[in-house]
């Protein structure tokens, strides 16, 4: 039986390690080469699935944006309630980016180095599902069950970059106070805790 990856596998296998490259040294500093190397594989044979390494930038990036394109509207379609669709939601997204902390952190470096065109994939792969989200905010204020004076734009992108810069950072913010862990869960459990009571009224 062989053990050679299948074409699905070996370009998984290509994007993950470039996305760890990417998110240790950035865009800049990762070669075509040191991606090769990652994946066991020769510099041609990683050419071969991406021309480029902008091309293999782009496809990480919108993978990452692609699969929330995919996943947010179906997370909120099957949820019964606000709350519901609240904790279902935040859920999917800090546990996607607890996974694989290189996401939060490609995300961050690409918005630092890249903004124009990280916004321009933004609008592109999360406008839909950003809206699906704020049409929710605003119902909720209609029936009383969400603050009214939350403004649902601004209340999403601070949600989006809270659990960003969260996840990316890790543990490393924590070392102002003593004896404080260094694993980010107990942060994000206090992150989806103020993004609630943030939100709801009861």
């Amino acid at each position: 039986m062989s053990n050679t990856p299948s074409p699905p596998e070996m370009r998984d296998r290509i994007l993950q390690q470039a996305t760890r490259l990417f998110a240790q040294r950035g865009y800049g500093g990762t070669s075509v080469q040191a991606v090769a190397d990652a994946v066991g594989i020769r510099k041609p044979s990683l050419l071969y699935w991406f021309p480029s390494k902008d091309a293999l930038r782009q496809q990480v990036v919108e993978g990452l944006l692609e699969h929330w394109k995919r996943e947010i509207p179906t997370l909120m379609a099957q949820a019964r309630s606000g709350h519901d669709r609240f904790a279902s939601t935040i859920t999917a997204l800090v546990a996607y980016f607890a996974a694989e902390p290189d996401r939060a952190r490609v995300m961050l470096r690409e918005v630092l180095d890249r903004p124009d065109a990280t916004r321009a994939l933004m609008a592109e792969h999360l406008r839909p599902w950003a809206t699906v989200v704020t049409d929710y905010i605003r119902m909720g204020q209609e029936l009383g069950r969400v603050h009214p004076d939350v403004d649902p734009e601004a209340y999403v992108v601070m949600v989006v970059t809270m659990v960003l810069s969260t996840v990316a950072m890790g543990g490393v913010a924590a070392s102002m106070f003593d004896g404080a862990s260094d694993q980010p869960d107990p942060h994000i459990t206090e992150l989806v805790r103020i993004a609630r009571s943030s939100l709801f009224l009861s």
